[in-house]
C-alpha cells in the first residue's frame, strides 16, 4: 500500500482536479462500449452455433469471462541501452474479445542517466536511471482464427521516476521521485502452434505525459516483445482426452 499511497498523493499534488477527470473519462470511454459489446446478452439461437463475426466462425465463444494472471516481460531500448521491463498483469477475459484489467511494471535493468549529477554526489558514483508505475489496461481482439490471433492492446497508468547513484563503497542516494503518467499503445499478434502452446509478438511505443521534458526524453522510446505461450486449459483438454500431445487437430481449417 506504500508505493499506491505515495503514487495516489504525488497524482493529486501534480496533476488538477480538472486533468483527472478528463483523464478517467477517457480511459472509462474507450473501454465501456467494448465492454458493453463483449458483455451483451445473447440469444439463444447465438449462442447454439459458432461466432458469426467475420474471421470467428470457427473459434468457440467464452460464456463467462475468465481470470487472466501474466508475467509481462516487455524490452526496450533507453538512453541507447538494450533493457528489460518486468511486469504482472491480473485481469478478466471476455468472450476471446476482450481482456482488462491492472498491472504493476518496473525497470529491471540498470540504464545510466544522461541526467545532469548533483554537486553533492561523487563524480565516481555509479547514476542508474529507475522507474516503476501502476497501469490499467484494456485489448481488443481484432482478428482471430483457430490459428492467427491480432488484437490492440492500451495501458496507461501512473509512476515515478528517478536516479538511483551507488558509491564504489555501496552506499545509496536517491534523487526525488519525479511524478509521471505513462500510456503505451501498441500491437500484438499470436500464433498457436499447437492446440495447448504458441507464439507471441508485439511492439509499440511508451510515452510519458505530466512529468519534466528531460524525463520525457529518457524514458519515452519502443517497446517489443517475443514470447511462448501456454494454454493451460487446452493442455488439460488434451491430456484428459487422450488426444496426441503435438496434433494439428482444431487448428486447421475444415
Amino acid at each position: 500500500m506504500t508505493l499506491i499511497h505515495s503514487l495516489f498523493i504525488a497524482g493529486r499534488q501534480a496533476v488538477g482536479p480538472g486533468v483527472r477527470r478528463g483523464l478517467w473519462g477517457w480511459w472509462l470511454g474507450a473501454l465501456l462500449p467494448l465492454a458493453g459489446r463483449a458483455q451483451a446478452p445473447e440469444s439463444a439461437h447465438n449462442r447454439a452455433r459458432p461466432d458469426s463475426a467475420v474471421g470467428r466462425r470457427a473459434v468457440a465463444r467464452l460464456e463467462k469471462p475468465r481470470v487472466v494472471a501474466l508475467y509481462d516481460a516487455r524490452y526496450s531500448i533507453i538512453n541507447s541501452h538494450f533493457c528489460t521491463i518486468n511486469g504482472l498483469k491480473l485481469g478478466l477475459e471476455w468472450k476471446n474479445r476482450l481482456r482488462t484489467g491492472a498491472a504493476v511494471y518496473f525497470l529491471s535493468s540498470r540504464i545510466p542517466t544522461r541526467r545532469a549529477r548533483p554537486d553533492d554526489i561523487d563524480d565516481d558514483a555509479r547514476a542508474d536511471l529507475r522507474f516503476r508505475y501502476l497501469a490499467l489496461y484494456g485489448e481488443y481482439v481484432l482478428l482471430e482464427t483457430r490459428r492467427w490471433e491480432l488484437s490492440v492492446p492500451l495501458q496507461a497508468g501512473l509512476g515515478n521516476a528517478y536516479v538511483e547513484y551507488v558509491s564504489p563503497g555501496g552506499s545509496v542516494q536517491e534523487t526525488p521521485h519525479d511524478f509521471m503518467g505513462i500510456v503505451e499503445p501498441s500491437v500484438n499478434a499470436q500464433m498457436r502452434v499447437f492446440r495447448w502452446g504458441g507464439l507471441g509478438a508485439g511492439a509499440g511505443w511508451r510515452a510519458p505525459v505530466f512529468v519534466d521534458r528531460a524525463v520525457r526524453k529518457e524514458i519515452s522510446g519502443p517497446i517489443f516483445y517475443l514470447r511462448g505461450k501456454l494454454f493451460l486449459n487446452d493442455l488439460v483438454a488434451v491430456v484428459r482426452g487422450r488426444e496426441r500431445l503435438f496434433s494439428q487437430k482444431g487448428l486447421r481449417a475444415e
